[in-house]
C-alpha cells in the first residue's frame, strides 16, 4: 500500500474506507489504520493499492 509514493504497509489483502481513514489488513492478519486518507487507486493486475491524503 502506497501513500505519497512511499510504501507504508505491505501484503494488504483487505482495505476499508471508514470516515476519513482507511483500515488495512495484511496476509499475516496485522491491522493498520491510516488517518486522513482515501482510497485513490486499486490495481489488481499489479497488486497495488494507492491512498491519497483526504
Amino acid at each position: 500500500m502506497f501513500l505519497d509514493g512511499e510504501l507504508v504497509f505491505d501484503g494488504v489483502v483487505y482495505a476499508r474506507a471508514e470516515g476519513g481513514s482507511v483500515v488495512l489488513r495484511n496476509v499475516l492478519g496485522q491491522s493498520k489504520v491510516v488517518s486522513g486518507c482515501a482510497i485513490a487507486e486499486v490495481n489488481v493486475a499489479e497488486a497495488k493499492l494507492v491512498l491519497s491524503r483526504a
